[in-house]
């Protein structure tokens, strides 16, 4: 396939997704999880930059938080974000994107810029509304198989 055929992470990824501050309280991240009715949400260094250093989902928070009976206002984000993530660039072919999500088993991968700016989020959501079917049903398989297995001892 033409390099100019190529579908990559920018034609697919929701863009200039919201970000928090390691500062911020776990409830203030929870709460814009909420109000805007996603799962995830990006850790930024600071809103400039836009360097970014985690996510929080709300899965972290439930399990961080929420199961340890802590207050969400007395808990930094710094203390539940998952470090490094799993990222792509903008410019990485799509497969490559799905391949990231399938291997470590994320439901969101942050596209960042060559400097390391978070720019947009690929999601299972993203994938579904804009690629065939068939490899949209494949990733979700391979996350959602995993997730199942690790915690079906539970």
């Amino acid at each position: 396939m033409s390099d100019d055929l190529l579908i990559r992470a920018r034609h697919v990824m929701t863009p200039d997704p919201v970000c928090c501050l390691p500062t911020d309280t776990a409830q203030h991240a929870a709460a814009i999880l909420r109000d805007r009715r996603i799962g995830a949400i990006a850790v930024v260094h600071d809103h400039e930059s836009r360097k970014l250093m985690g996510v929080v989902t709300d899965r972290d928070l439930c399990c961080s938080v929420v199961a340890s009976n802590l207050e969400g206002k007395g808990i930094l984000v710094r203390q539940v974000l998952t470090k490094n993530p799993v990222t792509c660039n903008t410019e990485d072919a799509l497969e490559d994107c799905i391949a990231l999500i399938e291997r470590y088993h994320v439901r969101r991968l942050p596209v960042v810029d060559g400097k390391g700016r978070i720019v947009g989020i690929v999601s299972l959501t993203d994938l579904a509304r804009k690629v065939p079917p068939q490899s949209v049903s494949k990733a979700l398989v391979e996350v959602s198989t995993t997730r199942s297995r690790r915690h079906s001892a539970a």
